[in-house]
């Protein structure tokens, strides 16, 4: 429960600091040398969709056994991944790795990519935790379908 409220926390945080610094998310996530244009503004939409969705998620429920926030935070933790190890491994200058936007800004470096490792260890220990739990019961059932009903 304590990393769910820990991660929702860094992840909506991300993802205000993003949506604070939108119009120079494009050009933060082209540097990457991956993406530009439109390519860069729709993948700058789904990270900071996803990441809202994970953090929110996670904090507002951290005691859910969905899967879905779980998933979520994963694909957006293998992106971020795949976007810094392949740009340093290419030796491209980042000069903001752009997790928070404009704010908090890191250069891409070694240290980034472990955070980076370690985005995608505890999304290996949710997984983990969330298939080892024990078989809903009926409340649980309950519940769970409640996390997934739009009002």
């Amino acid at each position: 429960m304590v990393l769910r409220i820990v991660l929702g926390t860094v992840y909506t945080a991300m993802a205000v600091g993003q949506l604070a610094s939108f119009g120079h998310m494009p050009g933060i996530l082209a540097a990457y040398g991956l993406v530009d244009g439109a390519g860069a503004t729709a993948l700058a939409v789904a990270l900071i969709a996803g990441e809202l969705v994970a953090g929110v998620w996670f904090l507002a429920r951290p005691r859910s056994k969905a899967l879905a926030p779980v998933w979520v935070y994963t694909g957006v933790s293998v992106v971020w991944t795949v976007l810094a190890v392949q740009a340093y491994a290419r030796g491209l200058t980042v000069d903001n790795c752009g997790c928070f936007g404009i704010y908090l800004t890191q250069r891409l470096s070694w240290f980034v990519l472990l955070q980076d490792a370690l985005t995608l260890l505890y999304a290996g220990v949710l997984i983990r935790s969330a298939r080892r739990a024990p078989a809903p019961s009926p409340a649980d059932r309950e519940e769970a379908s409640r996390d997934v009903r739009i009002p």
